[in-house]
């Protein structure tokens, strides 16, 4: 079964501590392979104050977890009965289990974090092929030749005219193929 990215509901302001408890859940039942990525969509914001200028993360969300996983019975019962979760987004209740994101939508939260919908940790690597889904070169597929994950860009290596030429985009703008 494929991953899938799903909102999850907690209390307001429990976000950290909800997937805090999720994460150790996952490890301590062995979860790892059906919950992946657990996700507090955030960005930065910045603030001008008695003519102070200050960077302040908030959340974009707030009572809200993102969470990519497997939708089996065991991972959907374990999310759910974590400490703090009232529910998941997208399920009629009634034992019904929850729609995941949209593509579309997941790409758009996780690129105004700057982050890219690929675990670049298990996904990524050098020779691996990916589809770059934004900026100018949208559309065409690539080879990974090097990943800077400080800076959160990677080198492709993508036919251009029919030569092989190398093309550096931002971790958020690629997909695997």
């Amino acid at each position: 079964m494929d991953k899938q990215w799903y909102v999850v509901n907690t209390y307001s302001g429990h976000e950290s501590k909800v997937k805090e408890k999720l994460e150790m859940r996952t490890e301590s039942m062995g979860m790892q392979d059906y919950i992946h990525r657990i996700i507090i969509p955030e960005e930065k914001v910045v603030e001008v104050k008695d003519g102070v200028t200050k960077e302040k993360i908030k959340k974009m969300f707030p009572g809200y977890i993102l969470v990519e996983m497997v939708m089996t019975d065991e991972a959907w019962y374990i999310v759910r009965n974590t400490p703090g979760v009232t529910g998941f987004i997208g399920s009629s209740g009634k034992g019904a289990k929850p729609t995941p994101l949209q593509p579309y939508e997941v790409d758009k939260i996780l690129g105004n974090m700057g982050i890219s919908r690929m675990d670049v940790n298990t996904e990524l690597s050098e020779g691996a092929k990916v589809k770059i889904i934004a900026g100018p070169f949208q559309g065409m597929f690539g080879k990974v030749d090097s990943v800077d994950l400080p800076n959160g860009k990677v080198n492709l290596l993508v036919d251009l005219f029919g030569q092989e030429t190398s093309v550096e985009v931002e971790l958020s703008q690629i997909e695997n193929a």
